[in-house]
């Protein structure tokens, strides 16, 4: 978009919101980079020039507005729209795989040559991977400056940075300020940060694209909530997470204008994978005003996308660990597969502690459940040589459910699984692939759906019917839900 002059212009004038992360005002008078939607009086067109991520934008010479603060904007939902390369590349950076495996590593997840990925990436975003990384390396940081007590050293390693002088450097690059400067701007009108967060607690906002239908997004999570990883606690989703250096729990609480989240992390360096982790599973990133646009458009679907706007895709924090529902899932109802799910975690997932609240494990991870006897599960015995093969896909066979994968790859390799059928595969693409175009046509919800509002029942032609709503079918599936009564399609406090 952003090579579309005319139309930038127009969002910048406007100052339209909706299009923050999709593109970068640089205002050449004064050297500063902002969001479309910043509050300050727009530049003129002729002083404006237009980039496709903010670290294009802080190659060219040009800092952050300290004002709209464009490098905190909701990510471009591009990235979780498509499979190709730059949007798998794009994804695996913003979950921290550069800081992780440098640039290397990046391309062997993504199955390509490095030379490939820097000349791919800088064609469409205008900066190689290190510069993507850096500039999200600077907002981590800014983060962390403002909204923690932490030594600033501690603040540029949790940030991803090798040194205090790279850490110092880049801070001052991006917003014109030294790391010091931006705690003292920040604390001016506000409390001092409180000690205890030292120790490992943060609190941040999440922001998004409104309109957000929290209602179908936190009624789902909680109630599909395995006992011991997940709960619902005074108006929150609450989780532990496995991180790459070590562990946590978040907590998730939705507001009028952004989602609050705490985090409380035994190492500060996943921070960023943690933020990532949990802007997936709420599905921030997307663009709803698109998505209702199109939906909209069927007569059948209108009433419910105009009664309830902007509902997410609930996915998830782990892809395998999702996989492993899924077959414990299997034609048994909601409450079943919890316990089911709750019985393995006791058995096999990682003890933690959790002074504010009642979690106290994390899921199991595919390699704790490769010595796991069949036998010991309450399930028929199909199923259990289903979850065996998956387990064994996952941890020999190369099966990628993590956000970077190839999508299309990945539902072939669930195909070939014993008990993987059009159900599984599908609301696996959908949950933990993030494919906004999985359709579940099979899905008992989907099918009572279609009933009640005179759609085709049949699967093949549900699937020809909702042609109509690609690339968005994941989408219309949560409005399908909407029309029955489940309490997965309200928040907990709301129900009687």
């Amino acid at each position: 978009m952003h090579e579309d002059f005319e139309r930038c212009v127009r969002a910048v004038q406007s100052k339209d919101s909706r299009f923050d992360g999709w593109f970068f005002t640089a205002v050449l008078t004064t050297r500063i980079y902002c969001r479309p939607g910043c509050p300050a009086v727009p530049p003129k067109p002729q002083n404006m020039s237009f980039y496709p991520s903010a670290a294009a934008a802080q190659q060219a010479g040009f800092r952050a507005c300290k004002r709209c603060r464009p490098d905190a904007a909701p990510g471009s939902p591009r990235w979780n729209e498509r499979a190709d390369l730059v949007a798998r590349a794009m994804r695996l950076i913003a979950d921290g795989v550069v800081d992780r495996d440098g640039v290397p590593g990046l391309a062997a997840r993504l199955g390509y040559s490095t030379r490939q990925v820097e000349r791919q990436l800088r064609a469409e975003l205008g900066a190689g991977p290190l510069a993507l990384a850096r500039a999200q390396r600077a907002q981590t940081a800014r983060l962390l400056i403002e909204t923690s007590a932490l030594p600033m050293a501690d603040v540029a390693f949790a940030a991803g940075f090798s040194s205090i002088r790279a850490f110092n450097d880049t801070v001052r690059e991006v917003f014109a300020l030294t790391p010091s400067e931006l705690r003292t701007r920040a604390a001016r009108g506000r409390h001092p940060v409180p000690a205890a967060d030292v120790s490992g607690s943060l609190t941040l906002r999440l922001p998004f694209r409104a309109p957000l239908c929290p209602g179908n997004l936190f009624g789902h999570l909680a109630s599909t909530a395995v006992p011991g990883v997940e709960e619902w606690r005074e108006g929150a989703y609450r989780r532990t997470l496995r991180l790459p250096h070590g562990h946590g729990t978040v907590s998730l609480r939705p507001e009028p204008d952004h989602v609050a989240c705490r985090l409380s992390l035994t190492d500060w360096r996943d921070l960023s994978h943690a933020i990532s982790r949990c802007r997936w599973l709420l599905d921030l990133d997307a663009d709803p005003v698109a998505v209702d646009g199109l939906l909209r458009q069927d007569p059948l679907l209108a009433p419910y996308v105009d009664a309830n706007p902007g509902r997410r895709v609930p996915r998830t924090v782990d892809g395998p660990e999702f996989a492993v529902r899924v077959v414990l899932g299997q034609q048994v109802s909601t409450a079943a597969a919890r316990t089911l799910a709750g019985r393995l975690v006791t058995a096999h997932g990682e003890p933690v502690a959790d002074p504010g609240g009642g979690l106290t494990h994390l899921f199991p991870s595919p390699w704790a459940l490769t010595g796991l006897d069949p036998e010991s599960l309450a399930m028929p015995r199909t199923r259990r040589a289903t979850l065996t093969a998956l387990v064994a896909a996952l941890t020999e066979g190369g099966l990628d459910l993590d956000v970077g994968s190839d999508w299309e790859k990945a539902r072939r390799q669930l195909e070939a699984l014993p008990g993987f059928g059009p159900w599984s595969v599908e609301v696996v693409a959908m949950r933990a692939l993030g494919d906004p175009d999985a359709f579940p046509a099979t899905d008992l919800g989907v099918r009572l759906a279609a009933e009640k509002l005179g759609l085709p029942t049949t699967p093949a032609a549900l699937v020809r019917r909702a042609a109509a709503w690609r690339p968005w079918r994941a989408y219309a599936v949560q409005h399908l839900w909407a029309t029955g009564d489940h309490p997965v399609n309200v928040l907990p406090a709301d129900r009687v």
